[in-house]
């Protein structure tokens, strides 16, 4: 079987709306920041393998694994089959009665299928990256795991727990084993509050809450709404992104870890766990088409009250719970296989990006274009930032790649015309206030300056930026904008595939080739641009092949090696999620139409 942690593709997420944790092919749960998924992390052996902290839940001797979701749920249910017999382990991030509960809860429900199966647990509490020094504490409730201002206890049912003092000292962690026979059931609990009291759970109840929680997400499966192709990789992404949604405040994290490498040499190592802007609009696209309306309004909710609490600038992305981001420490430790850095934080935060106006007017257009209303106070801000946009466009800026070099990017532009002919078209509802006119106008200056300076005729495309032969995959968003549908962008989709493409694999932009892997969301994107521009059996087949490299489970990470298959970068990926999803809903919608 394959060694733990070999590959980041080994890891299934679970969560409760609150945190994300990563379980690997052994059972062990390799990364769970906790309370919050933006918190330090107090398991974190994904990043640290010395000092990290893990929790581990495996049999005996060997064994082979198979795994998969419980139906319509984010619950997974693992089967170990050993030499004298068969176990399966259902995890959980427990939810409650009336939503999530108020402190984590993490529910490992084992059951017996036949002969016996040895099986050894351990909780061991790691260093929170450095930030903390972990030690056990003997209670009235039994002994509790301390880190920081973090509590956690370890509780169950037939769970094994073996003794905890060590001549005369407290051990650095907690474990036990028990043995499974035909229809017997052991529970091993772990719980945790932060800078509160801890609430010590009775097992049965436990039992009754994976149930629950797996009812929970099975009522939720059921508001969702989509009969179409690639059925089962959409609903499942839609569960994925489901995970990356944090409730306390309806904000949406671009994914649940940091610091995961895009190449073996390490340097692109960056903290996901943030709100950005961009990967909002497109949720909410898909959200509206899945017939979801409570995340669609927390999510849009959430971004317009941050947006005016922190202006009057529009940033790229926001903390989970609001405020704005300032600043990258690195970590004192090895990384993911030794690749570092280790950071929290994300430098882009300060960036100029054009496109950013474009997704947030994509944002409430969206919304208003599903039956909603605007509030006056948003009708404002929006009528200002258009106002923002006519100013701001001519300007250079770091793109939708974050890169450190200013330049005039085709894309951006084209982002800002998709701002304004949403502001005109918002205006025209009767939603927005301002100068229509002039968004109107501006909006056709753009379109020119795009056709005069973003066109290179030698090339074929549209290019990164003037005075450049380079090539950009994110002008593909901008089939799907409406900005070009026609041969332009079918020629920059071919000179893309030559240049940059892998197979049904895309990388980000030229060059970028010696740096990183493939990155998962263009190549979605092109599949949607294929369908915008007629060339169905090209989506198609690509969407074909590209829907078979997620993992066993169905989930994907930021890039792809195309060489190996193997997945590279922070996960599950939100954008790699919402492209897939957004491809499909196209590639159906306008095959349907041809």
């Amino acid at each position: 079987m394959t060694a733990p942690g070999e590959e980041l593709r080994s890891y299934a997420p679970i969560g409760d709306g609150r945190t994300v944790a990563l379980i690997g092919l052994r059972g062990q749960v390799d990364w769970l920041p906790i309370p919050d998924l933006g918190s330090m992390p107090v398991f974190a052996r994904l990043l640290d393998d010395d000092t990290g902290g893990c929790i581990e839940l495996e049999p005996q001797g060997e064994y082979t694994v198979t795994r998969r979701y419980v139906a319509d749920t984010n619950v997974l249910k693992t089967t170990f089959t050993t030499e004298h017999g068969r176990a399966t382990i259902t995890d959980a991030l427990v939810t409650g009665i009336a939503g999530r509960l108020p402190w984590a809860e993490l529910a490992r429900r084992i059951d017996g299928v036949s002969g016996t199966v040895e099986f050894a647990w351990r909780v061991r509490p790691g260093t929170a990256l450095g930030t903390a020094s972990p030690w056990i504490q003997d209670s009235t409730g039994g002994p509790i795991i301390r880190s920081g201002v973090t509590t956690i206890a370890v509780v169950g049912d037939e769970h094994g727990p073996e003794q905890v003092e060590v001549d005369g000292t407290m051990p650095s962690e907690l474990s036990g084993r028990f043995t499974t026979s035909e229809g017997s059931r052991h529970l091993l609990i772990v719980v945790a509050t932060h800078g509160e009291p801890i609430h010590l759970p009775v097992p049965a109840n436990v039992d009754v809450g994976i149930d629950r929680t797996i009812k929970n997400w099975r009522d939720w499966s059921r508001a969702f709404s989509y009969d179409g192709p690639w059925g089962d990789q959409v609903q499942r992404s839609a569960l994925a992104l489901k995970l990356l949604i944090f409730s306390p405040t309806g904000a949406i994290a671009a994914a649940a870890t940091t610091s995961l490498p895009e190449n073996p040499r390490g340097a692109k190592n960056w903290d996901y766990r943030f709100a950005w802007v961009r990967d909002l609009a497109y949720t909410a696209h898909a959200l509206v088409r899945f017939g979801l309306r409570e995340e669609t309004h927390a999510a849009v909710s959430w971004l317009l009250r941050t947006i005016r609490e922190n202006g009057p600038e529009l940033h790229i992305f926001y903390g989970l719970e609001g405020g704005v981001p300032e600043g990258v420490v690195e970590r004192d430790v090895a990384g993911w296989r030794g690749i570092g850095p280790v950071v929290t934080g994300n430098p882009a935060q300060g960036q100029l990006q054009l496109g950013v106006y474009g997704d947030l007017f994509a944002i409430c257009r969206t919304y208003v274009d599903a039956g909603n209303v605007l509030d006056v106070e948003t009708g404002r801000l929006l009528a200002e930032v258009a106002d923002r946009t006519c100013d701001l466009w001519r300007n250079r800026d770091a793109g939708m790649w974050e890169l450190p070099q200013e330049e005039h990017y085709v894309s951006s532009k084209m982002g800002c015309w998709q701002a304004l002919g949403d502001a005109v078209h918002l205006a025209e509802l009767g939603q927005v206030s301002g100068s229509a006119d002039r968004w109107r106008a501006e909006q056709t200056r753009i379109r020119e300056w795009i056709e005069e300076h973003g066109w290179n005729e030698e090339r074929g495309a549209y290019v990164m930026h003037p005075g450049s032969d380079d090539l950009d995959a994110s002008v593909l968003l901008h089939a799907m904008s409406g900005f070009d549908q026609g041969e332009r962008m079918s020629s920059t989709i071919d000179a893309l595939t030559a240049e940059l493409g892998e197979g049904a694999l895309l990388y980000r932009y030229s060059g970028v080739q010696q740096e990183e892997h493939t990155f998962v969301a263009c190549a979605f994107w092109r599949a949607s641009a294929l369908a915008c521009v007629g060339r169905h059996d090209e989506a198609i087949a690509a969407m074909e092949e590209l829907v078979g490299m997620t993992n066993d489970v169905g989930i994907l990470a930021e890039m792809i090696d195309a060489a190996t298959g193997e997945h590279w970068g922070n996960l599950p990926q939100a954008l790699s999620h919402l492209a897939l999803i957004n491809a499909a809903l196209t590639i159906a919608e306008l095959t349907d139409k041809g």
